[in-house]
């Protein structure tokens, strides 16, 4: 079976050295390997500053947080993305507004997301699902026009573009994911990307306990809730032997999924998305939207490719039975969407074999 996900390692006669050092080293705490990994991420986004954590989610909890949310407080978002994007916006206690997404890519409607901003709305969580960026010119003008911080989830696409700029400098809150399926892993962990020094600061308080670590214990006074949200050097040293085959690793789910875009356009009863202007996808699943999608996941299935929707629209969850609403460009979307295999470990012949397969019919 083809996978559609599959986890990347380095080899290990250069990954286990390093491990060994660090787990030897006396220090396996956040330390220095945590600094730099988190100023090798920077340099690789070209962000001003990233704060590494233990997941995206605390990553995103951070960031909730410094934008302000509350208790009883409003934060519009997709359903169609992975849980605990919706889920972490619930431990804020704030009350989820759900927008409708764009029937061109699956990624969440400027249009709608206007429709919807009170009085109480206090962010805008968007996400670049699949590796697809969202309509970012369109959000920051949102973001501009109503002062509402525009938190972005972009847990699925490490490496994608906009304007020619990496993803992680476009908005003052840049939420990436390292768990372990992700483009680049460390086993578990994230980074929060923050534009603003001031907020960047706060955030290492929020980080670990409210404590400041460039002080003694006895020099500390807690003034803001924190958390043990932090890297420790392991994670923080799988990440910076990761990065030295990102480009490389990248460059596979990029090359795959044009091969796509160019080898699956006008095949009867599949559609492509259409990315928005300026962009570029980072790939990280490939999806089409097809007529009868169960008989395409079954098929495909059959024939050794590994196929599916994956994830299950959030606003079905009890969790958020309060935040039902009516979106019906969502109701259309789910009947046909789907995805297909297109990370690093799909190689020339297994591409070729997967567009053979779908253009014999299904």
């Amino acid at each position: 079976m083809i996978p559609l996900i599959k986890t990347f390692l380095p080899p290990k006669e250069v990954l286990m050295p390093e491990l060994e050092k660090v787990l030897y080293s006396g220090y396996i705490a956040q330390g220095d390997a945590v600094d730099r990994f988190e100023s090798k991420v920077a340099d690789f986004l070209g962000s001003p500053h990233c704060l590494s954590v233990n997941s995206g989610s605390s990553a995103l909890h951070i960031a909730l947080l410094l934008a302000g949310v509350e208790k009883g407080d409003e934060v519009i978002s997709t359903p169609l993305t992975a849980e605990p994007t919706n889920t972490v916006i619930k431990q804020t206690g704030a009350n989820i507004v759900w927008a409708d997404i764009d029937l061109d890519t699956g990624n969440i409607c400027p249009k709608d997301v206007e429709k919807k901003i009170t009085g109480k709305t206090k962010a805008i969580v968007i996400v670049d699902y699949a590796g697809v960026p969202t309509n970012i010119k369109k959000f920051q003008e949102i973001e501009n026009k109503y002062n509402i911080p525009i938190i972005e989830d972009a847990a699925h696409a490490f490496g994608a573009s906009f304007n020619g700029e990496k993803l992680g400098s476009h908005f003052n809150f840049t939420v990436f994911s390292f768990q372990a399926i992700k483009h680049l892993t460390t086993v578990d962990g994230g980074v929060l990307c923050l534009k603003s020094n001031e907020l960047f600061e706060k955030a290492k308080l929020i980080r670990w306990f409210g404590i400041d670590k460039s002080l003694t214990r006895k020099e500390n006074n807690i003034e803001v809730q924190g958390y043990k949200y932090h890297m420790n050097n392991v994670n923080a040293t799988i990440g910076l032997v990761q990065l030295r085959y990102m480009k490389e690793v990248i460059s596979k789910y990029i090359e795959n999924g044009k091969y796509y875009d160019q080898w699956l356009a006008d095949i009867p009863r599949l559609e492509l998305l259409d990315y928005y202007e300026k962009t570029e996808p980072s790939y990280w699943l490939y999806t089409v939207k097809v007529e009868d999608k169960p008989s395409f996941i079954r098929v495909l299935n059959e024939k050794g490719i590994a196929v599916s929707d994956l994830h299950k629209r959030n606003d079905m969850h009890a969790i958020f039975r309060d935040s039902k609403s009516h979106l019906p460009n969502l109701d259309e979307y789910e009947k046909s969407w789907v995805h297909i295999p297109c990370g690093w470990w799909i190689e020339k012949e297994h591409r070729e074999y997967i567009v053979n397969t779908i253009k014999q019919g299904w």
